[in-house]
């Protein structure tokens, strides 16, 4: 059987390149709490990202659940999609926050403005989108129905690392955003996460919460959590930020190729990105509908058969898990994508053998 082919491979530099920062790390004996190289990548991270202040985190969960807190949401609803990762509605909850799941717009996966503001009453005190697979939100719609409710909006853009539009970072719209440095996506730092805000003040209140709370030696202002990035994970991120853009440019390569070769597959169809100033092509999404002679789990069956591991990505809907079915909503476009999705293999070493070796699977899709 033919090598095994796995949705994601974590982009990793050449260990000889990582060795002489943990030189450094050993002879600072600086290992966290904000140490020299957590301040450098913090300061190269707001320049290559276009935002004025960033907070580094251990993981991008714990900064979503710090992104909520740090705007004194002491109560009431948060409004977001039910098509997403478990920490969005985690965040919430974790929050003492009440999560109200409304439907996405089907042709960009993203929560749709028009099902947000049917669903805005007295209790709602947020506004939680999700920039699906790294596709801007309607920001600008969003933050209309914001400012006229005088709701917080606070994006999850873990899939939204360097995407630019309307020429300015996707990061810098609404009140706050937080992006995953996980393993998995475009760029990491092993484990990692951070907040991007507007203000010095913001940020020293953020940076403050994840670290207990604490102020100074005497004096704990809040109940949090300890969310401080290592010197070893950001040694990690500023490697990678050196050939961000040539993993940014071999991804594009990925996407385009994909496309071509899948283009005239009937019933096989690909999640359009929109027309960006910079993409980040994170994940490569398709579509399996009723003309397809096999279902999506047969799909998915039939790629793992021949060593092909995609991804039922967002599947099932945050409303259909046990913990969530108290939440449950009627959004028949989520339901209808999460039954149909497949993100296929997606990252920047893939190489084109292999995406014709994935793509002759699916045009063989014929059922057996």
């Amino acid at each position: 059987m033919s090598n095994p082919i796995y949705v994601t491979q974590s982009v990793l530099p050449e260990l000889s390149e990582f060795i002489p920062y943990l030189e450094q790390i050993w002879e600072n004996k600086i290992l966290t709490n904000g140490g020299p190289l957590h301040q450098q990548l913090e300061q190269e991270l707001c320049e290559y990202l276009g935002v004025d202040y960033i907070s580094l985190f251990n993981n991008g969960t714990i900064a979503l659940v710090t992104a909520l807190q740090a705007l004194d949401l002491k109560e009431g609803e948060v409004i977001t999609t039910p098509y997403t990762f478990l920490a969005t509605a985690h965040a919430i909850v974790w929050n003492n926050l009440t999560p109200v799941f409304v439907d996405i717009d089907p042709v960009t996966s993203n929560i749709d403005p028009k099902k947000v503001e049917q669903a805005i009453t007295d209790d709602t005190v947020a506004i939680l989108p999700v920039h699906c697979y790294g596709i801007p939100c309607n920001v600008a719609a969003l933050q209309a129905l914001a400012t006229k409710h005088k709701l917080k909006l606070v994006y999850d853009a873990a899939h939204a690392f360097g995407i630019e539009c309307n020429n300015q970072s996707l990061l810098n719209y609404g009140d706050l955003s937080t992006i995953s440095f996980h393993a998995t996506k475009v760029f990491n730092t092993f484990e990692g996460g951070a907040i991007v805000c507007h203000s010095a003040e913001m940020k020293q209140r953020i940076d403050q919460l994840k670290n207990f709370g604490i102020v100074n030696e005497t004096t704990v202002n809040d109940i949090s959590l300890n969310g401080k990035l290592s010197e070893v994970h950001a040694a990690l991120g500023l490697l990678q930020l050196k050939t961000i853009d040539q993993t940014l440019q071999a991804r594009e390569e990925v996407d385009r190729c994909y496309r071509e070769l899948l283009a005239d597959v009937v019933g096989v169809h690909c999640i359009q990105r929109l027309n960006l100033e910079k993409d980040n092509y994170a994940y490569f999404p398709i579509v399996i509908s009723e003309l397809y002679p096999l279902s999506r789990d047969e799909l998915f069956e039939k790629l793992k058969q021949h060593n092909v591991f995609a991804r039922k990505y967002f599947y099932p809907l945050m409303t259909e898990l046990s913990v969530y079915q108290q939440y449950e909503s009627d959004t028949p476009n989520a339901k209808l994508l999460s039954e149909q999705v497949l993100c296929l293999p997606m990252y920047p070493n893939l190489e084109v053998n292999n995406i014709q070796r994935i793509v002759q699977v699916i045009k063989g899709g014929i059922k057996e």
